[in-house]
């Protein structure tokens, strides 16, 4: 039995905003609230970074980019509040927000006593007696924000420091799978097109998939690949704290995320050892592989080779379609959602996906220098 109003119950859990080990970030705000963000911390100083380093990846997970998504019209320009002095991080902890300017809170003033089939609304109500109906609140897909502002920080960290690329693109919507070539896939034919699907054949039935869905008052789940380059060999632990591990709980606590594959992931299990295992071999004097069924993780410690991961997502769980649900005081009830929604999260997943991967990968690149195997962070400018 939940707590009545005013009633402070201490044993209920109090929730977890922070993550990651050395290089760390706590994310805050609601979806209606007057804003959301992130906060920094672990950041090495005489990094170059301003504001405009965040929002290319901040425009890329924006609502209201194109017919596909959202039509919540928010700019989503980031200020950073601390940390960044002169044009360079000062090594304190950066600050970054983002205001709410377009919502609209009585668009789910039927959803106050509502809950949502396979949203969190039950669940989170369950857990803390108490919820933020206003657009999911703390659970909306609107917190993602402070991770994506923070990703970018990773992206500039790892890119200047040991050379790593992360990019992501849409793979499959529903049974519409995309062809591409993992090794040579760019930034610009991902961006191309409003799916972030760079096969454009694929592209273009899934931009016809999508638009019927959100017609039939329905939605659509997909798949996005990404693959971060030229990380370094020996991130990572053999135990609890491998890297793969450590990416799958990363990626999966990202909104509407229902699976996770490193490598060849489930299609694997259809190889023999012999097919599966990755040959090593020298490349211009270092230990290579000369195939990557193991996703660059062996034992839980990247092995030089490309970082590969899957990431399902589940359709978008807002549709328009009248649905069977019950109200919080257990009466059954009928539910048609209104408002503004995606009817296929994929593209705007895309900038999310490469957040968490940096995040990971800086955390780790940090704590492998901590231990003195790795080169000291060059002296920057």
């Amino acid at each position: 039995m939940h707590p009545g109003p005013g009633c402070l119950d201490i044993h209920s859990a109090t929730m977890s905003s922070t993550f990651g080990t050395l290089f760390r970030i706590s994310t805050f705000g609601e979806s209606h609230g007057g804003g959301v963000g992130v906060v920094v911390d672990g950041c090495p100083p005489r990094l170059a970074l301003d504001e405009t380093d965040l929002q290319l990846d901040l425009d890329r997970r924006r609502p209201g980019q194109s017919r596909l998504v959202t039509s919540r019209d928010e700019s989503d320009r980031a200020r950073i509040l601390s940390g960044v002095f002169g044009g360079f991080t000062t090594g304190t902890p950066i600050a970054v927000v983002v205001d709410n300017l377009d919502h609209n809170s009585g668009a789910y003033d039927h959803l106050r006593d509502v809950y949502r089939p396979s949203h969190a609304d039950f669940t989170y109500d369950a857990k803390y007696g108490i919820r933020d109906w206003r657009g999911g609140g703390r659970s909306s897909a609107r917190e993602t924000i402070g991770r994506v502002a923070a990703g970018a920080i990773a992206r500039k960290l790892l890119a200047q420091t040991c050379g790593v690329e992360v990019l992501a693109w849409v793979s499959s919507v529903r049974d519409i799978h995309a062809d591409v070539d993992v090794d040579t896939v760019e930034v610009a034919s991902i961006e191309a097109d409003p799916t972030r699907c760079p096969d454009t054949d694929a592209a273009a039935r899934m931009t016809e998939a999508i638009e019927q869905a959100r017609h039939d008052g329905d939605s659509l789940g997909g798949v996005v690949t990404c693959v971060a380059r030229a990380v370094p060999a020996g991130l990572g632990e053999p135990v609890f704290a491998k890297l793969d591990a450590d990416l799958a709980g990363a990626l999966m606590s990202l909104p509407a995320a229902k699976g996770i594959e490193v490598g060849t992931g489930f299609a694997g299990t259809l190889l023999t050892g012999l097919g599966h295992n990755d040959p090593f071999t020298i490349v211009d004097g270092e230990v290579r592989t000369t195939t990557n069924h193991s996703g660059g993780v062996q034992g839980g410690i990247s092995n030089g080779a490309d970082v590969v991961t899957r990431v399902a997502f589940k359709p978008t769980a807002t549709i328009s379609s009248e649905q069977q649900t019950v109200t919080r005081d257990s009466r059954p009830t009928t539910l048609a959602a209104h408002g503004r929604h995606d009817p296929c999260v994929l593209p705007r997943a895309v900038p999310m996906v490469e957040a968490m991967v940096l995040l990971v990968l800086a955390d780790h690149w940090m704590r492998q220098r901590a231990i003195g195997v790795l080169p000291a962070l060059d002296e920057l400018p």
